[in-house]
Parts: structure tokens; sequence; C-alpha cells
């Protein structure tokens, strides 16, 4: 069990990611693509992948993956990066001494081949040929999912934002996951290996995830910057490929909605209030109540009052439609949406 000590400067320096951080989704995908757990989230995404990227190129990153056990740290950056691309540079600017160690370190879980021997040298041929094959792999891979991802990271981040604002910090770490506990000053994560991580004032980041799967992880480098990559709640549509024209998979959602209606319920992946519904549509205060009414009892928002006003969240259905599923009609058994997290 890993346990995560805190300090109360660093309740204060606790922050949730707003969005999905793509180095870490490149690197748990990768995991993910070696194991069959998670089929009926996965399994189609798998198939597709295994056809898109060269075998080539597929070996070189799984040599630096393996499943269980260790992955570099360089491969997910402690350093946040606000796109692929700087996350990428990142990376590929890791300096050689850091290179090596966790390298070498790799070699204990899965036998050092001729190129990642070269890698830990800092090769700049080696850098390289890792650095295409990050980016094809991201292009199959990761790129078409984004927007779904996205959108299903974001309601996650909205519902923990809540619980801090209303509840406080403790809220927040308590109900971070099943398998994490929070004994303060103590955050308990199961199934990690036995050991204590004092974060001494610096804080951690809550980064959620769409493929990690089952149980958060975090950097090996008790020195790096302190970062807890968790899972958010998976369900089928998690990974929806985006149109091809992105325009017209606004207006599909806009036929069958409406489009000021699709435009309301996308405005509640963040949260919002009857109040700030009408302003991020340009509609009326009553206006924004029918539209927030009829998404409710359609199952695609939930409302609740917060304080003297009420506030408006997306359902776990009203995403499936965000993420590119609303090409037909809903269909009336499909009335009560999954929480977002029990």
């Amino acid at each position: 069990m890993l346990r995560i000590h805190f300090t109360p400067r660093d309740l204060a320096r606790t922050t949730v990611s707003t969005k999905p951080a793509p180095s870490w989704e490149i690197l748990l995908s990768l995991h993910m693509l070696q194991h069959s757990e998670g089929r009926l989230i996965f399994e189609d995404w798998r198939r597709s992948i295994r056809t898109k990227v060269s075998p080539d190129q597929m070996r070189l990153l799984l040599e630096l993956t393996p499943p269980k056990g260790y992955s570099p740290d360089f491969l997910t950056p402690a350093e946040s990066a606000p796109d692929f691309e700087t996350g990428l540079e990142l990376m590929l600017s890791t300096p050689r001494k850091q290179l090596r160690s966790e390298l070498e370190l790799l070699s204990k879980y899965r036998p050092a081949s001729p190129w990642t021997r070269e890698l830990a040298q800092g090769d700049s041929s080696s850098l390289h040929k890792l650095g295409r094959a990050i980016r094809s792999y991201h292009d199959a891979a990761i790129a078409p999912y984004w927007k779904s991802i996205g959108t299903h990271v974001s309601a996650d981040h909205a519902h923990r934002g809540e619980a801090l604002a209303r509840h406080g910090v403790d809220r927040l770490l308590s109900t971070l996951h099943p398998r994490v506990r929070w004994v303060a000053p103590v955050l308990q994560v199961l199934d990690m290996h036995d050991r204590d991580l004092y974060l001494d004032g610096r804080g951690i980041e809550l980064q959620p995830s769409a493929f990690c799967w089952q149980v958060p992880t975090k950097l090996a480098d008790p020195e790096l910057k302190p970062i807890l990559v968790y899972p958010i709640q998976h369900a089928p549509g998690i990974l929806r490929q985006a149109h091809l024209d992105d325009s017209a998979s606004t207006d599909v959602l806009g036929s069958l909605l409406g489009a000021t209606r699709a435009a309301a319920l996308e405005a509640t992946v963040s949260g919002c209030t009857t109040t700030e519904l009408a302003r991020r549509c340009k509609i009326s205060p009553a206006a924004a109540s029918h539209q927030a009414t009829v998404l409710r009892e359609a199952g695609l928002i939930t409302t609740r009052r917060v304080g003297a006003s009420v506030r408006h969240e997306v359902t776990q259905l009203g995403i499936w439609l965000l993420s590119g599923h609303g090409s037909g009609s809903l269909r009336p058994a499909v009335r009560t949406a999954v929480p977002l997290v029990s």
C-alpha cells in the first residue's frame, strides 16, 4: 500500500487537472494494449490499433512499457504540457543521466535490447526513432479519441471540483476512488508497492485518466513533482472516435436535440447554474430553466440545489451523446442516467 503523507500546506496545494494528459494516456494505453482486461471498454479499440501501428514501431514502444512493474518516468514528464507536441519535446529532452538511470532500472523488469542500450546513452538517432514511434502511435491510438476522452475527463473534473467547493479537500480525497482511502493526514492507495511518500509542502496534482485501469498510478521517483493519476468512471463509449468533420458531429447532435439544447447540454459538462447556463447559451434565464428541465427529464443532466441556486451537471448518458453517439433518437427506456461517481 502506498501512503501519501500530507501537511496543511499540501492540502492547500492539492489540485485536480481540468484536462487529460497526453503522455499519461499514451503510456497507460500501451499498458492496456498488452492485456485483456476491460474488454467491454477497450476491446474494439485494441483490435483497431493493432492494425494501424507498424509492428516495428510497436515493438519499440512495448520494450519501454511492460504492463506490470516499472515504466520509465521520462515517458510522462512531470512538467505539465498543454498539448501532445510540447509533452513529446519535453520527453525527448530528458537529461542523459535520467535516461540512463531509468532504463537501467527498467532492465530489471524487461531485458535490455540493443536499441534501449543506445537510448540509455542518449543516442540521437535512437531518440528520433522513439519520437517517430510515439507520434505514430499517438496519431492512431489517441488523437482520434481525444474529444471523447476530454469530454469524460471534463465531467469528472466538474464533479471533483464541486465536491471540493462544497465539502472541502476531505470529501475530495475520500471519494477519489474505491481503492483509495483518506485517513487524515494520509492518503492510502491500495494495490501499490508498500512505501511512504512525503509531500513536504509540494502539494499534489490529481490527474484523471481514461486509460488508467482499476487502480491509480504515479511517477516512480519521489523527488519528481507529485502526481497521482486515477481512473475516471469507465463506461461503453468512453473511446468514441471523433467524426472526420466536427461540424457534422455538431449538426447531428443539433438535429437530435436542437441547436440551443445541444449547446445547453455541452455547457453542463463543467457544471453550471441556471444563470450561467443562460449566459453560455445566450438565452434568457427562463429559457435556460426550460432547457434544463427538458434535459433533466431525458436523463441527460442532473439538477440539485446549492444554497439559493441550482446546479446542473451532465450525466453519463449526456456524455455518451456528446461523445458522438447521437446519431439516432433516444430510446424511451433509457431515462435514468448512471451517476458519474457512486
